[in-house]
């Protein structure tokens, strides 16, 4: 007999991992959006800084900054739409696995060509 009831304890399944990757990929796109903010007003404060943090985008390191940042917006957006049908959708929670399923796959089948694409112009 197990110690607690049946259906009490959340083990880690999808419905977990689709949660923290939410969060992170809702404070990764925080951080963006607000370092995006400061380096547009930069403008206002000085052309010359702003060029200069132009400049700094042209770089690889950064180009790989915008892979992480297209996969965290890509799965954010989705899971959202996931989210939202889980919510107001009677039927939701009962296709919750299926509908986290399709995420990853919507989320492959638009992330990959993104990758191809912006590499072999950034490289």
């Amino acid at each position: 007999m197990p110690s607690a009831p049946a259906g009490t304890l959340y083990r880690g399944r999808d419905g977990m991992w689709t949660w923290v990757a939410h969060r992170i990929t809702g404070v990764m796109l925080f951080f963006f959006l607000f370092a995006h903010v400061i380096d547009t007003a930069l403008v206002n404060v000085s052309p010359e800084a702003y060029n200069t943090a132009l400049d700094t985008y042209k770089t690889p390191v950064v180009a790989l900054m915008e892979v992480g940042l297209v996969a965290g917006v890509l799965f954010h957006a989705f899971n959202g739409l996931r989210i939202v049908a889980v919510d107001f959708w009677s039927q939701g929670p009962r296709y919750q696995r299926h509908m986290s399923a399709a995420v990853v796959g919507v989320w492959v089948l638009l992330f990959v060509p993104f990758v191809v694409r912006h590499l072999m112009n950034a490289f």
